[in-house]
């Protein structure tokens, strides 16, 4: 059996379970964001609900501990938000270094927004602050040699850690 790479040198990581999302064909068309913050919303990955805004944890993390501060507010652009909304969401986003600081020591933070598509925002349309915590060497071999990303820790394990620290 020989193998010959694609034109472009690319690996292929075949992912059918997304084509529901890219067509929109999923049970519940819409917002994924406005329906995890709706009340009675989907709370497997919630760490904390705020007044305005809420955490919940990325369902495809860089890293363990990767949660998002999103307002329940269907928004794209911070400029609109609220004070009340833009007040908390800087309040929610320094809880979260602090609990995951707790939790799991890292050595530092990407945290920030993609406002707009253009700009890597992937559902643009809802703005949402990412908190990502970073260790040093978190891209290792694996990343640089193999193009895949290694999570040590169920998304719902770290989701319980979380939020007994936040609540602690």
């Amino acid at each position: 059996m020989s193998f010959t790479p694609d034109p472009d040198g690319l690996q292929r990581l075949w992912t059918p379970y997304r084509m529901a999302y890219i067509k929109g064909d999923e049970p519940d068309p819409g917002c994924p964001f406005c329906r995890i913050g709706a009340p009675g919303g989907d709370d497997e990955l919630l760490v904390a609900r705020g007044e305005t805004v809420y955490a919940v944890l990325n369902r495809f993390p860089y890293n363990p501990g990767h949660l998002m501060v999103i307002p329940y507010r269907h928004e794209a652009d911070v400029v609109a938000l609220t004070d009340a909304e833009a007040n908390e969401l800087m309040a929610m986003t320094r809880k979260a270094v602090e609990v995951i600081r707790a939790v799991s020591s890292p050595d530092a933070f990407n945290v920030g927004l993609n406002l707009g598509s253009v700009a890597g925002g992937s559902l643009s349309g809802h703005l949402h602050q990412h908190v990502v915590p970073r260790w040093e060497g978190d891209a290792n071999f694996m990343t640089v040699t193999a193009g895949v990303k290694t999570l040590p820790q169920l998304l719902a394990q770290t989701r319980d850690l979380l939020a007994e620290a936040w609540n602690a």
